[in-house]
């Protein structure tokens, strides 16, 4: 087990202010949770109050965002001249609700966009030329890219040469040269208000600029607070750093969210045993939501998702949903199988004392093998590539630990890959499989010397060490949900408990359920801890938590229960 040490997520070199209960008071809030967002780094009564309530208005104009404009303004031209307009998406969440926000956009512009998403196990990812020539069959003149494109530079020439203008909206980084695009529309091409901006982040920002170009021509105006539940769902699935422009969008689009107007996501709720109207949390979304839809796109069914997103039949959306959630649970026994058989390599690379993992089996299913990663660089705490074949190469997907720059490493590497792409966190590669052994020793050899020869021990960020009965009161965790939504740049507050007795133990599937007694309150709490298993024997044993405090609303009866990220037998 990789040893775990429980740190202050901020060292207490800077106390809170005297002032601080008063901005509390003049806020609304109680000093417990003034003092968490003093801890989060927001130093003034008025970025508390925005940090609280960020509303749209707080979003950076549009002007601010690199490419936008030159972007919008060819494409409300379009629209004006009758131009047939194709939007081409990506196959992952971020992809399709990008796709979707774009095409309800125009739909409701009574607009009618061509959609296409490459399917992922026979196209792959980004544009490829045989699909460019459907499109252009189909009388598509200009090509708007969503959430992928910026690595494109020969299949851009190529839409040239088949009459076809392209415009590139895409978030990850870029190559340099750009691709000789019509414009390009990225926040990470040059300085902007949100470098971390997701696929349908850009989308959303890039058609907000076409609607107010459209508005100056006399056409309606467009409510563009009406994409932003397709904003929550697309930023959140692509684990986006969710402060500053992100945690806006994010917010509000979870307000959409829970109003579920659209039949597609009222009915995709129901699946996951939500009530239609039912408020949702961060960790609801991407647990449970954002896997159906992004099941669709890795077993090659994407236009499934696809949709679901845009049917305006309730009847339809019921029909869809089941689907989607049949392919979930199908998903689900393909990736416990590659798990399996991916952790066996893994045991055995870490004890040769490798601490970059490179996992490869010829049949590992291409759409799954990204989860899997996740899955073994959580368990081993070490950057991690599991590849499969690919026609004649081997296509990969890697995720990253901790600060560990995936992306960066990577790039050391590149003379090896026929293509990769991707961020910090993670990326995707493609090689030839005689170069399979000699990335394998080059991955390695460059994680062990950006991590100094060794793997730090995994550190659980503590918060705060309130007692049970201050953390867990009502007024607390309401509180706490202020804080939402909680990932990358917000992180879910984390306690350290004080020694409490294990009452009793059981377990679901992969879930494992604690009864504790917290002697000093006597309060007896439940908590839920995931791929962690306790023995019977342990009952009665003290033991501390890292624990956050939560209110369960399962079926619509709030209760207290405790998420535990770690423990330590006392």
């Amino acid at each position: 087990m990789i040893p775990h040490t429980w740190v202050p997520r901020h060292p207490p070199t800077d106390p809170p202010p005297p002032a601080l209960s008063g901005w509390a008071g003049s806020l609304g809030i109680s000093v417990f949770l003034a003092t968490l967002l003093w801890q989060r780094g927001l130093r003034s009564q008025e970025d508390m109050a925005l940090f609280l309530n960020p509303g749209l208005r707080y979003l950076s104009p549009l002007e601010n965002w690199p490419g936008l404009f030159a972007a919008a303004s060819i494409l409300a031209q379009a629209v004006l001249d009758g131009e047939k307009i194709a939007v081409w998406g990506d196959y992952d969440v971020d992809g399709i609700t990008a796709t979707a926000l774009v095409a309800d956009f125009f739909r409701q512009h009574n607009v009618e966009v061509l959609t296409h998403i490459p399917n992922r196990l026979q196209a792959g990812y980004g544009l490829n030329i045989p699909d460019l020539q459907i499109l252009a069959g189909q009388g598509a003149r200009l090509i708007l890219t969503v959430d992928c494109g910026i690595s494109n530079h020969e299949e851009v020439k190529a839409a040239h040469s088949l009459g076809l203008r392209v415009i590139i909206s895409d978030h990850h980084l870029p190559p340099f040269p750009l691709p000789e695009a019509e414009a390009i529309c990225s926040p990470t091409i040059a300085a902007s208000p949100c470098p971390h901006l997701s696929g349908v982040g850009t989308a959303f920002m890039l058609m907000a600029g076409v609607g107010r170009l459209l508005a100056e021509q006399g056409l309606p105006r467009l409510d563009i607070r009406s994409l932003l539940d397709f904003v929550a769902l697309g930023t959140l699935a692509d684990v986006s750093d969710l402060s500053g422009q992100n945690r806006i969008l994010v917010k509000n689009g979870l307000l959409a969210l829970a109003e579920a107007k659209r039949p597609g996501l009222a009915a995709l709720k129901n699946v996951c045993n939500y009530a239609p109207n039912a408020p949702l949390g961060a960790g609801q979304v991407v647990f449970n939501l954002c896997p159906r839809i992004n099941a669709a796109g890795r077993l090659g069914k994407n236009e499934t998702a696809l949709r679901l997103l845009l049917t305006q039949n309730r009847e339809e959306a019921a029909e869809l949903a089941k689907e989607l959630d049949g392919l979930n649970r199908e998903r689900r026994g393909a990736e416990e199988q590659i798990q399996n058989a991916a952790r066996e390599q893994a045991l055995k690379q870490t004890a040769s004392g490798r601490l970059g993992l490179v996992l490869y089996q010829p049949d590992w299913h291409m759409g799954i093998i990204g989860i899997v990663a996740s899955r073994i660089s959580e368990e081993f705490h070490r950057p991690t590539i599991i590849l499969c074949d690919n026609g004649p190469k081997l296509k990969g997907s890697g995720r990253s630990v901790g600060d560990f720059d995936l992306y960066a490493a990577l790039a050391e590497s590149s003379s090896l890959f026929a293509d990769f792409g991707g961020h910090k966190m993670a990326a995707g590669i493609s090689l030839n499989p005689d170069r399979l052994k000699e990335f394998q020793e080059a991955f390695d050899h460059t994680v062990k010397d950006r991590l100094g020869g060794t793997t730090a021990a995994k550190k659980i960020a503590i918060d705060g060490e309130p007692g049970l009965a201050e953390s867990t009161n009502l007024t607390t965790l309401k509180e706490l949900e202020l804080l939402q939504p909680f990932g990358i740049g917000n992180h879910e507050p984390v306690f350290a408990s004080p020694p409490v007795i294990l009452r009793a133990v059981s377990s679901r599937s992969s879930l494992s359920i604690l009864d504790i007694l917290d002697e000093q309150s006597g309060l007896t709490l439940k908590g839920k801890i995931w791929r962690q298993t306790f023995s019977q024997e342990d009952r009665g044993r003290k033991l501390r938590l890292a624990y956050s405090p939560r209110l369960n609303r399962y079926n619509g009866i709030a209760s207290v229960e405790l998420g535990i990220h770690d423990w330590k037998w006392m």
